[in-house]
């Protein structure tokens, strides 16, 4: 089982910056993908952005440009780095780790979530 833990969340002010990181337990055997969601009050989770295992990247529409994923080179961390945050960025953000594993069905390990809250 892998444990993912979170850091980086807080109060800051509109146009701030933030960086989120989130390290594994372990290292991650068979690994896909690395990403960022968020899930704001009354709103269901969304997509922030995607780190595959090849490096490429891919970010929702509402902070491209502001926001960049990374991860370590062991793959056993990944962090969102955020810039010019706005108010409705405001969200708890959970880091997530797909695998596809050989048998070609995929699993997902989620973090415990940090919360991200931008003054306007």
């Amino acid at each position: 089982q892998v444990q993912l833990v979170e850091s980086g969340g807080g109060l800051v002010q509109a146009g701030g910056s933030l960086r989120l990181s989130c390290a594994a337990s372990r290292t991650i055997l068979f690994l896909n993908s690395m990403a960022w969601y968020r899930q704001a009050p009354g709103k269901q989770r969304e997509l922030v952005a995607t780190i595959t295992s090849g490096g490429s990247t891919s970010y929702a529409d509402s902070v491209k440009g502001r926001f960049t994923i990374s991860r370590d080179g062991a793959k056993t961390a990944v962090y969102l780095q955020m810039n010019s945050l706005k108010a409705e960025d405001t969200a708890v953000y959970y880091c997530n780790i797909r695998r596809r594993l050989p048998a070609g069905y995929e699993d997902d390990y989620w973090g415990q979530g940090t919360q991200v809250t931008v003054s306007s």
